[in-house]
């Protein structure tokens, strides 16, 4: 991952950080500290993408291993008030 000085994206623009992103993510950093991380569109979709897909194989592996509770949200909040 690249890291670019916010003072240089302010002396320079923003082409210093598009020329980065060529290479992937980009960090920014401020005062010696990695504030902020830049990622082009397609990285980000991707990025998504993968949480997305990697939530709903979690709620299946919960589904199939009996941690799935059903019911309206009313009831499964009284079953939890009235919980030991």
């Amino acid at each position: 991952m690249s890291l670019i000085s916010v003072q240089d994206v302010k002396r320079k623009g923003m082409s210093v950080v598009d020329a980065a992103l060529k290479d992937g993510p980009v960090q920014l950093v401020r005062s010696n500290r990695a504030e902020y991380v830049v990622l082009s569109t397609k990285d980000y979709q991707e990025l998504i993408d993968d949480l997305s897909e990697a939530r709903l194989e979690a709620s299946m592996r919960d589904l199939q291993a009996g941690r799935v509770r059903r019911g309206t949200a009313a009831k499964l909040m009284a079953d939890l008030v009235e919980a030991p």
